[in-house]
């Protein structure tokens, strides 16, 4: 039977835990030399590398993130078992970690993810933000439970994976009030020529917008294009030109970003998915999160 060495383990946690190996040896009270030697034993214990240096900086490997993982997951059973011990354990909170695509909306995530704070059970929530791609490799090497991404799992990946619709939204055009007053009695029309912000090219939502636009003949000018929609629309709040964010989450918009509503596209559909390692959803956060959005969000 192999055995792993725990303290191993927890020296490559801590140097994870403090951001690099100097302040992971300060925490531990050990000389710097003696936590990577620890570090390099676990390493040749699994057989891969955990860190990739980049400059000055060590990064967790794909396996790294998975051990990383665990690693927390048993100091945090040793954490709970000291407390109970001591009459005080405050029930051990269920992991969900979730991968968001650049390109989700955070008002959307948001909504999509309040529901797993509802269940009876608590819920500590990891969120990380990346390409679809790149969360997909994550999702194959169960670093992650789920995906939120505005589209379904591309045909050329290689992993195993599988997507559920959560729903889709109608398109809404904002601006701040002056523009959307002058804008709204003849839209789509008024659009041509008017100062416009959208998505990059690379987004779902940006092709569909291009499709449309070119369908009806209207010619905005681009005069920003943003891989960030709260960027996107931080710009347009300032009131210099009209952006597209999903209807769904039309009311906070324009209470966060006080803006109005200049026109709605039915024609442009903005879809979003959950992409799972297994076909049927288990996690009960991840359950609640499908749940919710078929129901409620997008109901």
């Amino acid at each position: 039977m192999e055995w792993l060495n725990y303290h191993h383990l927890l020296y490559f946690w801590a140097v994870v835990r403090e951001g690099g190996v100097s302040r992971a040896a300060e925490k531990l009270r050990l000389a710097q030399p003696t936590v990577s030697a620890q570090v390099k034993l676990l390493e040749d214990t699994l057989g891969q590398p955990l860190f990739d240096r980049q400059g000055r900086r060590l990064v967790l490997t794909d396996t790294g993130r998975v051990v990383y993982r665990y690693a927390d997951e048993i100091f945090g059973i040793g954490r709970e078992l000291m407390e109970t011990l001591k009459g005080r354990a405050p029930g051990r909170p269920l992991r969900l970690t979730v991968g968001v695509a650049n390109a989700v909306p955070k008002l959307i995530v948001h909504r999509l993810l309040q529901p797993a704070f509802q269940g009876e059970q608590a819920v500590h929530l990891e969120c990380l933000e990346d390409s679809t791609e790149a969360l997909l490799a994550q999702l194959a090497t169960h670093a992650l439970d789920v995906v939120i991404s505005d589209v379904p799992p591309p045909p050329h990946v290689r992993v195993k994976v599988f997507g559920h619709l959560l729903g889709e939204s109608d398109v809404t055009f904002f601006a701040a009030a002056p523009l959307a007053g002058k804008l709204k009695r003849r839209f789509p029309h008024s659009l041509n020529d008017v100062p416009m912000f959208l998505p990059t090219a690379s987004t779902a939502l940006r092709r569909s917008i291009d499709q449309w636009l070119e369908t009806e003949d209207l010619h905005p000018r681009v005069i920003g294009e943003f891989d960030d929609s709260a960027l996107m629309k931080a710009f347009g709040q300032a009131g210099t030109a009209v952006f597209p964010s999903p209807a769904v989450i039309e009311p906070e918009v324009i209470r966060q970003y006080k803006v109005q509503v200049v026109g709605r596209v039915s024609s442009i559909r903005e879809r979003y998915y959950a992409i799972s390692a297994e076909r049927r959803l288990k996690h009960p956060g991840v359950l609640a999160i499908t749940n919710a959005a078929r129901t409620d969000l997008f109901g």
